[in-house]
């Protein structure tokens, strides 16, 4: 009976070997070099225990495979996917191959019934949805509507400073939690701009906003127990969707935009002229043409709010951390600021644009702090690619395309001394254009899925650094990290430990 039992057992532990392993051939028969995957975790070892943020276990594959290969296979537990190491080739997959790439792999895990407004995000729509939503939003972020909103950004800056001089009264040990500022900063903005509300981010009694914000991109156990599983049955995602927005911040947004729409509607039926033509202006507009009701006016709403909330704080904290540790960079950007500052203390809108430093400055942080370190690409049509030394091969529809941006923008022989804050390689004036037409940067990404939300992005980071330099110093507290080891959890690129800052008032 014992050795019978034994035997079973056996049998079960060799049947469930076989299975974790049996996909371990598919890049093998097609011809494609990789790494060897290990059970469970695959090319991923970092995928259980969270000891590393992913991207440096992409990153070590790619530095062994990049000069003999285009692309090599890997796997995602026992999914099959296919690393980019070419910068060539990522440029393919974004613009003259987009045809075969244009869904993003989060499609396949999420759909209405899980998580509607996500499901309704432009990156995660696909095919003709994806065009034809990109088209209704689009209009609402030209530049003549942010300008519009331009001095609701100056009075949300001035907000920060009055923030900010508080805290100095307080006293700070410690420093300036600079992710949190920069949320706050982010969130009134984005709120005011986009809905025409108040988000109280620098008051005593803020809006629950900022805390819906937060719940936005923090990765519940659920979801990461929903990851590993699909990573390790690939057939669940048609089966089993996760949801990315929380319930109750799906409900408070919900509620939140019907409050915007009911306030405005009231301000027009008591004959008041509303000065500025905003988003919520235009999206009431696209309501009626479309006969749009409130769910679908925040699925198309939070658009900007998801994109324009946590990301543009991320770029705009980690640009004062690079300030902050570079005196001399520092200094210069605020000399160039000062020479473009009116009498009322700002920089006309109009001018935001010549300020060649500044622009620098912004890239070089999101070079060094990519908020999205990588992209997840699904091949919709096959396709037939080269692979430098090795054999051609044929990337099948529903493939999984990973093109890891942070290696790119890493790897010395594109960016010289990567580990440094470099500026200077962002000043000759068509610079952002040669690195991502060379595939090597694509900090706001490429090619017709392009991130929309850019412009507005670079106007509210632009504002507020013009308003930090020129009201304080900037110095690194002894509390952050002097590396910029990447927080391994999380799901928008963020230094690991926190950014605290030290703030001193200029006289």
């Amino acid at each position: 009976m014992l050795e019978i039992t034994l035997a079973l057992i056996l049998l079960i532990v060799g049947l469930f070997y076989v299975f974790m392993t049996w996909n371990f051939g598919y890049w093998r028969k097609r011809g494609v070099p990789g790494p060897k995957p290990k059970i469970f975790t695959g090319n991923y070892p970092s995928m259980y225990t969270q000891k590393q943020h992913t991207i440096y276990d992409l990153d070590a594959i790619y530095r062994q495979y990049r000069d003999q290969f285009d692309a090599v296979g890997i796997y995602g537990g026992r999914s099959s996917q296919l690393l980019v190491v070419s910068p060539e080739l990522a440029r393919r997959v974004f613009v003259s191959d987009f045809k075969h790439f244009h869904d993003n792999e989060l499609s396949l895990m999420v759909d209405e019934k899980s998580d509607f407004i996500f499901a309704n995000n432009p990156f995660t729509l696909v095919g003709e949805e994806w065009k034809k939503r990109r088209a209704d939003v689009t209009p609402g972020l030209t530049q003549s509507r942010i300008k519009s909103v331009y001095p609701v950004t100056n009075e949300v800056c001035m907000k920060m400073s009055e923030w900010l001089n508080k805290q100095l009264r307080l006293g700070a040990p410690e420093g300036i939690n600079a992710k949190d500022m920069c949320l706050r900063f982010t969130s009134e903005m984005v709120t005011d701009c986009v809905l025409g509300l108040k988000a109280e981010s620098f008051s005593d009694n803020p809006t629950p906003i900022m805390g819906h914000i937060k719940n936005l991109f923090t990765l519940t156990w659920t979801f990461m127990v929903y990851f590993i599983l699909i990573s390790t049955f690939p057939a669940l995602r048609s089966f089993f969707k996760a949801r990315f927005i929380p319930i109750q911040t799906e409900k408070f947004f919900i509620s939140l935009m019907q409050n915007a729409i009911d306030g405005r509607q009231a301000q027009l039926a008591a004959g008041q002229q509303f000065e500025r033509v905003d988003f919520l202006d235009y999206i009431l507009q696209l309501a009626k043409k479309r006969n749009l009701d409130t769910p679908h006016l925040t699925a198309h709403t939070m658009t900007f709010l998801l994109d324009g909330f946590e990301t543009t704080a991320g770029v705009l904290s980690h640009l004062l951390l690079l300030l902050g540790r570079d005196a001399q960079v520092q200094q210069r950007l605020r000399d160039e600021i000062k020479s473009y500052i009116n009498e009322q203390g700002i920089i006309e809108f109009d001018k935001l644009n010549e300020l060649p430093l500044l622009d620098a400055c912004i890239m070089e942080s999101i070079r060094m702090f990519p908020p999205a370190f990588m992209s997840n690409k699904i091949c919709t049509e096959p396709i037939e690619l080269p692979n430098k030394n090795g054999e051609n091969y044929i990337v099948e529809r529903g493939t999984a395309v990973i093109v890891p941006h942070y290696c790119f923008m890493m790897d010395e022989e594109h960016f010289p001394n990567p580990e440094e804050f470099q500026p200077d390689r962002f000043l000759q004036s068509d610079a952002v254009k040669m690195y991502r037409e060379r595939g090597v940067f694509m900090g706001f990404g490429d090619g017709p899925r392009v991130c929309i939300g850019m412009r507005f992005a670079l106007a509210q980071i632009k504002a507020a650094v013009v308003e930090v330099l020129t009201k304080f110093d900037i110095h690194v507290n002894p509390k952050t990290r002097k590396d910029n080891l990447f927080e391994p959890t999380a799901f928008i690129t963020t230094l690991k430990g926190g950014i605290w800052l030290d703030f001193k008032k200029r006289q």
